[in-house]
């Protein structure tokens, strides 16, 4: 039986235009915090909180290169939906 609890967490952590938008960014290539905050003009810590919610839902998967932080879509569910919406 399918897990709905995790289904609807999943959803719920996608279920924000900017989480989003920063999912959608990240589907064909990994990227910097600094980078998202320049093309989504918004604060760096908004982005991070965004970030943070979808890394503890397995939604993204980070990279360390020094204090930096790489980020990409590790969920393999988030490409389905992403073509779903149309995105």
């Amino acid at each position: 039986m399918k897990d709905w609890n995790e289904t609807s967490e999943f959803l719920k952590a996608l279920g924000h235009p900017v989480r989003l938008q920063i999912v959608a960014g990240l589907m064909n290539q990994e990227c910097f915090v600094d980078k998202m905050v320049k093309h989504l003009k918004l604060p760096q810590s908004t982005i991070s909180q965004h970030l943070a919610l979808l890394k503890s839902r397995g939604i993204l998967q980070i990279r360390k290169e020094g204090v930096r932080t790489c980020y990409r879509v590790k969920d393999p569910r988030v490409a389905e939906l992403m073509r779903i919406l149309g995105r």
